[in-house]
């Protein structure tokens, strides 16, 4: 993670949960008790949930993701989900997006987990980080996204 101030593991830093779930929600409208939740059950399962952030200087949330079992799709055997990856504007281009998901893969591996998927909208930002494209896929609301996969 060069690029990248320490990126902390929430389910070490459980007294960040209320920060990081309101942080969460303000970026993508998901209910704060989903991300809690969530969150709270990291400290009992290992790998998946999972939830990271990076703080800046201030110890102000500027980026994060989580490693859930499902964002949101039908297809339920493309898990686990990288999801809700998200960088302040004031710090893109400095790869710690890139870096966020490089250290969710990892930690990924050291549990035993070969694959890793998301859905996004982007087109180009995921193949640039290793990312293979998968396919469309259909979200739980109707919708088709498009789904990316990679080896940890």
């Amino acid at each position: 993670m060069k690029n990248t101030p320490d990126i902390l593991k929430l389910s070490e830093r459980s007294d960040l949960f209320e920060k990081a779930a309101d942080w969460f929600h303000e970026k993508w409208q998901v209910p704060t008790e989903a991300y809690l939740e969530s969150m709270e059950s990291s400290l009992q399962f290992t790998g998946v949930p999972e939830w990271y952030v990076v703080l800046d200087e201030k110890e102000d949330i500027v980026a994060g993701l989580g490693v859930i079992e499902n964002d949101f799709h039908k297809r339920r055997d493309l898990t686990p989900n990288i999801c809700a990856v998200y960088v302040e504007e004031q710090y893109r281009g400095q790869g710690i997006a890139r870096d966020l998901m490089d250290n969710a893969c990892e930690e990924l591996a050291k549990h035993g987990i070969k694959d890793v998927h998301l859905i996004t909208s982007h087109t180009d930002f995921y193949e640039r980080c290793g990312w293979t494209f998968y396919g469309m896929i259909e979200e739980d609301d109707g919708n088709f996204t498009r789904a990316y996969s990679k080896k940890t």
